[in-house]
């Protein structure tokens, strides 16, 4: 049995961790101290989207080490680090969207959007989607959709209503006080529901005719997770705001929000420090966000992932047990029959090498999103471990 965290005098999260002690990681990796190897299948909650221990990373994380760390809190001094990795970004994204705020992580990221959008409409009712995750802290948690990982915090923020994903219908209920919609442009923990184009197209009229922003949160989906590198840049609209996180700093924690100049300069006055966090862009992330757009624009590892996606969404659906698989990218859901089918699938892939994970709002489904360098031999190799597990799950 795994040493439990708190007795190492760490907090805890859930009462069984998987409790692998990382000696190290590389490529889609993990090492443990006891001389195993675990294949990371699931990208450690997608923030490994390049693997572990990309060596062009790791060099600009060194070469900036010895430049400088933290020097001053966000938004006083000029940062070579913070300006380029501003500039990689801003350069892969539609000219509306070319200025950044990088904080600490997605959550912080979603709080300065939700503030952003209040400060530039003067308005207070904020609509999220039913099904959608946006994190941890009181406002993000406020415009997440689960109530079982609300209640025994409430009371949250006020004035927040929640629409159907992809209903039509209810985007009616945007309506001229409404200051901004909130959606992952492809829900995640729901258990990776997938938006149609037609209702995308109908969320940003519905938003262009109230004046409510449009913020689209890629945190999980973004960075190539989907076969773009935005998963917007698949329904042809552009978001008032855009926000990403986990992969974004190649392994390091940070988040980000990217919206016009014309915007972000809102947070400057009425009130000045409208946003404000001492870390948020820190040099040595900010290094490691500038190296990770380096290593997306010098190698070809986007264009395969849909094809490649597609090959082993159709090797799952042929599998006794599957139910449905929801796919896109490097981004599945598997459907079993039950919670306790996940649970085995998951014990036994883990058992046995290969790290699937589950999703917190989508119990009956697990989840697979591994590295985008993943090899087409190290796929092959863990799905024929899933198969197996799936295969156990009436023994």
């Amino acid at each position: 049995m795994p040493t439990p965290l708190l007795d190492l005098g760490l907090a805890q999260t859930t009462p069984h961790p998987f409790g692998l002690e990382v000696e190290r990681a590389e490529g889609v990796y993990i090492y443990t101290t006891d001389g195993k190897r675990y294949m990371d299948f699931i990208s450690g909650i997608g923030v490994n989207n390049l693997g572990h221990g990309h060596p062009h990373i790791k060099q600009a994380l060194h070469d900036q080490i010895e430049k400088h760390l933290h020097v001053m809190v966000y938004g006083e001094y000029l940062q070579a680090a913070q300006t380029r990795a501003a500039q990689a970004l801003t350069s892969v994204l539609p000219d509306a969207l070319n200025c950044c705020y990088f904080v600490n992580s997605g959550t912080e990221a979603i709080e300065a959007a939700l503030k952003l959008a209040k400060r530039v409409t003067g308005r207070t009712q904020l609509i999220a989607c039913k099904g959608g995750y946006h994190g941890n802290t009181h406002g993000s948690m406020s415009v997440s959709y689960n109530e079982k990982k609300k209640s025994a915090f409430r009371p949250l923020i006020p004035d927040v209503a929640f629409i159907g994903f992809n209903s039509m219908d209810d985007l009616s209920d945007i309506t001229p006080t409404t200051a901004c919609v909130l959606a992952e442009t492809i829900q995640g923990d729901a258990g990776v529901r997938i938006p149609d184009l037609a209702w995308m197209h109908a969320l940003r009229k519905r938003c262009d005719e109230t004046g409510a922003l449009l913020i689209l949160d890629e945190i999980q989906c973004g960075m190539g997770r989907t076969g773009t590198l935005f998963a917007f840049e698949q329904y042809g609209i552009v978001p008032d705001i855009l926000v990403l996180g986990k992969a974004l700093g190649g392994g390091l924690p940070v988040g980000c929000l990217v919206a016009s100049r014309e915007r972000m300069s809102l947070f400057t006055h009425n009130p000045m420090l409208g946003h404000i966090s001492t870390f948020a862009g820190h040099p040595l992330v900010c290094a490691g966000v500038a190296a990770c757009l380096e290593v997306f624009n010098n190698e070809n590892i986007v264009a395969p992932i849909e094809k490649r996606g597609q090959r082993i969404a159709s090797f799952l659906r042929g599998l006794l047990h599957v139910k449905e698989v929801r796919q896109r990218g490097y981004y599945f859901a598997i459907d079993m029959p039950s919670e306790d089918h996940v649970r085995h699938v998951v014990e036994y892939c883990m058992a046995n090498g290969v790290i699937t994970f589950w999703f917190l709002s989508c119990p009956w489904s697990f989840r697979i999103a591994p590295p985008l360098t993943i090899s087409d031999a190290e796929i092959d190799e863990a799905l024929a471990v899933i198969e197996e597990a799936i295969r156990r799950c009436d023994s």
